[in-house]
């Protein structure tokens, strides 16, 4: 009994080291593969038997077999590509992707754009990530990851906001407001661009006029066939247009104390919406609890400091990009930078325990854990890194060794066995 359980010992050795070298043999040829972690296998010894009960000591080993085989988890080189959607992942993250096997999880970013504009995995799986509304705003909305709509709409404008210095020297009244020859009768001149509903772009210039008690009266003009104006005596359309009329005052410190609109007709032609409301605005004004912050009054010659406004004309998608968050971003034509979407990154409690199901992608199992589903740089879960891939963590080198060692393990137990063998053999030669 004891010559045939030392044979089985040693087939037991066999079996295991060759696992082993399976294992191995794995590793080596995911040694190219994107993202893929190299795995080790971990031997254990089979229950022993005792020869003196429970006393401990005294027990004879039964073999080896193979305990676990779990994934090295260590970070892979990140190499930089020219490819806008390849993704790598800088920390403990994996990607979550869909497909129709359900929910699953990749660290392999090599991603690209499908004919129906989804980010999707080599295998065809879509790319999961937080959505954003039409302005751009990221929100807790987790959907597929998609391809911007080819022209994004136009927006008229709403809110202009102008930092100004008008100038204090000016003579108050001194000139008299003539809309036929607006820049010779008016103190200071600027212009502003603005936006009808449908996208279409106007100049408007803005002419002050100072008054009495540091008060200035501002008259948008636009040009007088843009919009519906009231003709001249002659029937000829002016050259010019007032759309809005206004006052902004200051207190003896030269901040900004009040603004008021008095006027406003935006109707712009084309079959633009008619009574289009733009709110124009000069600062923190004191009257309506501000701290008069914004335009001033100064002893300097008037000038425009910065304006901004909100509207756009429509526009075509001209770049796409990722950033380190995972943020997809989209540049139009029409200078609108907007997002498009985060990607989503999850972590697990015990990634080794994770379930391969193949083409670079696992499964959640129970004792992986749930998932902690969130963006890049928040919880550990790493950051994202855009054109760029992650490689295999397999090291050619101490693969090699593992091999040699499995394989001189492997010789050493298959002489235990045609040891075992000539042992049997003197035992039947004994009855003859």
């Amino acid at each position: 009994m004891g010559i045939l359980s030392s044979m089985w010992t040693g087939v037991s050795g066999l079996q295991a080291q060759g696992e082993g070298l399976s294992v191995v043999a794995d590793n080596i040829a995911n040694s190219n593969t994107t993202g893929f972690k190299a795995s080790r296998a971990e031997f254990e010894d089979i229950m022993s038997r005792n020869l003196k009960g429970i006393d401990g000591g005294n027990q004879l080993g039964r073999g080896v077999r193979i305990g676990a085989i779990n994934p090295i988890l260590l970070q892979g080189n990140i190499d930089h590509t020219d490819r806008g959607t390849d993704l790598a992942i800088n920390g403990d993250g994996y990607f979550q992707v869909k497909g129709s096997e359900g929910v699953s999880y990749t660290r392999d970013g090599s991603f690209t754009f499908d004919k129906t504009g989804y980010l999707v995995t080599n295998s065809g799986q879509r790319v999961q990530g937080y959505q954003a509304d039409e302005k751009g705003k990221i929100e807790n909305r987790i959907g597929d990851v998609k391809f911007p709509k080819a022209l994004v709409n136009a927006s008229a404008t709403k809110d202009i906001n102008l930092e100004l210095n008008l100038d204090s020297r000016a003579v108050a009244d001194a000139k008299v407001f003539n809309p036929n020859d607006p820049y010779k009768t008016s103190d200071f001149a600027t212009a502003v661009e603005i936006y009808d509903s449908q996208g279409a772009k106007h100049v408007m210039n803005l002419f002050f006029n100072k008054g009495i008690d540091r008060t200035w009266t501002y008259r948008g003009m636009v040009d007088g066939k843009e919009v519906e104006a009231q003709p001249n005596e002659d029937g000829t359309i002016p050259e010019m247009a007032q759309v809005t009329e206004g006052k902004v005052s200051f207190t003896e410190d030269g901040k900004l104390f009040n603004q008021e609109v008095i006027s406003q007709a935006f109707n712009f032609k084309g079959g633009a919406k008619q009574g289009q409301e733009i709110k124009i605005s000069f600062g923190d004004a004191i009257a309506t609890g501000g701290k008069g912050e914004g335009t001033k009054q100064y002893g300097k010659d008037s000038d425009v400091i910065r304006w901004n406004q909100d509207g756009y004309s429509a526009g075509t998608v001209t770049n796409l990009s990722f950033n380190d968050e995972g943020v997809l971003t989209a540049s139009y034509t029409n200078g609108q930078v907007l997002d498009l979407g985060q990607i989503l990154l999850a972590k697990f409690e015990n990634p080794e325990a994770l379930f391969k199901q193949g083409g670079n992608s696992f499964k959640q199992s129970r004792d992986s854990g749930e998932p902690s589903l969130g963006a890049a740089r928040m919880s550990g879960r790493g950051s994202i890194m855009a054109k760029s891939l992650e490689r295999s963590t397999v090291d050619i080198a101490s693969e090699f060794v593992t091999m040699i060692t499995n394989q001189r393990a492997f010789q050493a137990n298959a002489k235990t066995v045609s040891t075992s063998d000539e042992l049997l053999s003197e035992v039947i030669q004994m009855k003859r």
